[in-house]
């Protein structure tokens, strides 16, 4: 994971950076439009942590305030991020669909890491939380408590998709499948968490598993109550061979779902902020209602 620059304002970027003293339109626009310019022409890279608030309020002699609509205007679009405690920074491109994985790991590095994760099997999850807890493992991260919550589709009950090509209906067979798939994937998060706890390694750790009979139509990462990741599961038919007979299935295709990233910031009437805020309402209301306890 590449490290993110902070940045001063050299002089080689007044060109860029200066407002016009001409320009008719509010001071915060002026700033946005001369930020957004450094962002697209790779002035500010992706990653890359820009200038304070004051230190932005002085090179422009704006009010802080004025540098802080700019900086909204700037998230609204989705060309910064900010994060609680870190400072703003230039949102990585390849968010349009976000690597998860990143993102994941430097969760690991908080003291008390929480994800909270909804979709369809926890293969993704399994797969990107390896490395951090290798890393667990050999003392070069070391959190205090690790606390995870799953959830997935009830594969004893009936299913609205995925189905059966034919006649839109429940495959059984289609269910089983998918619960061997699943509980390889969670009980393998389960006891790699757990095995950090039983060495000594992390002093709090808890994973749980629960069940709902919703049809699972996306996937929905929070990560430490600071970050969401959300993306749909195109639906796509393709045969799957049950007892030796190839069988057309109308199937939800996780690697296809693209990922879109939202934060917490420091104003907590962003899109960000909100989005975070509701993805955790939503996923609480669900473990605390018709969410049941995974049968191991």
């Amino acid at each position: 994971m590449s490290s993110a620059r902070n940045l001063a304002l050299p002089t080689d970027r007044e060109a860029v950076m200066a407002l016009d003293p001409d320009d008719p339109r509010p001071p915060y626009v002026q700033v946005a439009n001369a930020l957004r310019a450094a962002i697209l022409t790779k002035v500010f890279k992706a990653g890359d942590k820009l200038p304070s608030r004051a230190e932005l309020a002085k090179k422009y002699e704006v009010a802080p305030m004025t540098v802080q609509n700019a900086l909204r205007e700037l998230r609204d679009e989705g060309l910064i991020v900010s994060r609680q405690g870190s400072g703003v920074f230039v949102r990585e491109r390849t968010e349009r669909p976000v690597g998860l994985r990143p993102h994941i790991e430097r969760a690991f590095e908080a003291e008390h890491v929480t994800i909270d994760f909804a979709g369809f099997s926890g293969e993704t999850l399994q797969g990107v939380m390896q490395e951090p807890l290798d890393k667990i493992r050999i003392g070069r991260l070391t959190p205090a408590s690790i606390n995870i919550r799953m959830l997935v589709p009830d594969t004893s009950q009936p299913w609205a998709i995925p189905c059966q090509v034919e006649d839109l209906q429940d495959s059984p067979g289609f269910r089983n499948r998918m619960d061997e798939i699943m509980r390889r994937h969670t009980l393998a998060i389960v006891d790699n968490v757990q095995e950090l706890g039983d060495l000594g390694l992390v002093k709090d750790v808890s994973v749980e598993i629960k069940v709902h009979r919703a049809a699972p139509l996306f996937k929905l990462y929070l990560l430490n109550n600071e970050e969401a990741f959300f993306g749909f599961y195109p639906v796509r038919e393709h045969v799957i061979r049950f007892d030796g007979e190839p069988k057309p299935i109308y199937d939800l295709v996780g690697k296809e779902a693209i990922l879109f990233h939202h934060s917490v910031t420091d104003d907590d009437t962003s899109t960000g902020s909100q989005y975070v805020e509701q993805a955790r309402m939503w996923f609480d209301s669900m473990w605390t209602t018709v969410s049941t306890e995974y049968q191991r």
